[in-house]
């Protein structure tokens, strides 16, 4: 077994670290940080210990110390620490496949994230460095490699909420990490949703997705309409803090399949609201339909609902009960 045996490709390091491939290239160039060994002839392998030190020096950037500096310290390696009763080491966790230095105390840029997958770490890694390169290519690269709905429950969704703890307990801190952060998560979803499908199941009225009076979290729902459109049903959607009156115009003008109502937090679920849309009616005397809603997202947690409401779970629980109820639709109307 050679010692390239468990190295890794340049690529494989950048999307687990949260940092672009060109950012290793460049630190490699100006300040050595790069793989010890080099396999003739082929791409640079990174051992184990090469991330290590990759992993100190991404901690030190994170944390301000310019990139000179914190090279010249991830090189020399961790300063001794004080001795400490001798205590049996802890087995590697299954499948990890990088290193995972503990890390200093007083640092402050660790994002509360647990147990997730590991490109949560890279990605909120990428997001404390402002590294907005970095953090567009990790999430196209879990959109790619994992698809829409697991991208965004075990991804984007833990590293959002993690970014939102931290903002939450570091006073004017980390503001600027989750902006940039929705931003992109925003346009990646745009992304993945492409244009309004032209080829929408034909007769199939729209779901109308929108926050409640309010509300201003707007991500969960751009979710939402990503997958509806690769299922190929129409959505129209109307973003934040729609106001009662708009919103009740929009149902009977639309007559949509469903209506969504996003609710983050328990001072912005409006029940009296979710009533009142659930029995709208439209159409002709004879012929008069009501929409389905869906109260979504934990602010209505707790709450009671007129039966007959639909209380998803999360996305994959949302997409699924919309493609019913429209597939129903289109099934009464043929």
């Amino acid at each position: 077994m050679t010692e390239f045996a468990h190295a890794l490709t340049t690529g494989a390091v950048a999307r687990r670290l949260g940092v672009a491939p060109t950012t290793l290239r460049s630190w490699d160039r100006r300040y050595g940080i790069g793989p010890a060994a080099r396999e003739d002839g082929r791409h640079r392998r990174w051992t184990p210990e090469d991330v290590a030190v990759l992993h100190e020096m991404c901690r030190l950037t994170s944390s301000g110390i310019p990139p000179a500096e914190a090279a010249r310290a991830a090189l020399a390696g961790p300063a001794p620490a004080p001795p400490t009763p001798p205590a049996p080491p802890a087995p590697p966790a299954e499948g990890e496949p990088l290193p995972r230095p503990a890390r200093r105390p007083g640092s402050g840029n660790g994002l509360p994230l647990g147990a997730v997958r590991q490109e949560c770490r890279g990605l909120g890694r990428a997001a404390v460095r402002l590294d907005a390169w970095a953090v567009d290519d990790m999430l196209a690269s879990v959109i790619a490699q994992y698809g829409l709905v697991t991208a965004w429950e075990e991804v984007m969704a833990p590293t959002l909420h993690a970014v939102g703890r931290k903002w939450e307990t570091s006073g004017d801190r980390y503001v600027e990490v989750e902006h940039l952060l929705s931003w992109h998560v925003s346009s990646a979803l745009r992304r993945a949703a492409g244009p309004p499908p032209s080829g929408s199941r034909a007769g199939v009225p729209p779901v109308l997705l929108a926050c409640v009076p309010g509300e201003q979290h707007t991500l969960a729902l751009e979710a939402l309409a990503a997958g509806l459109a690769e299922l190929g049903l129409p959505t129209l959607m109307f973003g934040p803090a729609v106001p009662p009156e708009a919103l009740d115009q929009a149902v009977r003008r639309t007559g949509p399949a469903a209506v969504v109502l996003w609710s983050q937090a328990r001072s912005t679920a409006n029940p009296p609201l979710a009533r009142h849309v659930a029995d709208t009616v439209w159409g002709v005397r004879g012929a008069r339909a009501r929409p389905a809603v869906l109260p979504a997202g934990p602010g209505w947690a707790g709450q009671s609902f007129a039966p007959g409401t639909l209380r998803p779970g999360g996305l994959r629980d949302a997409l699924a009960l919309l493609r019913g109820l429209c597939d129903a639709v289109a099934a009464g109307q043929s």
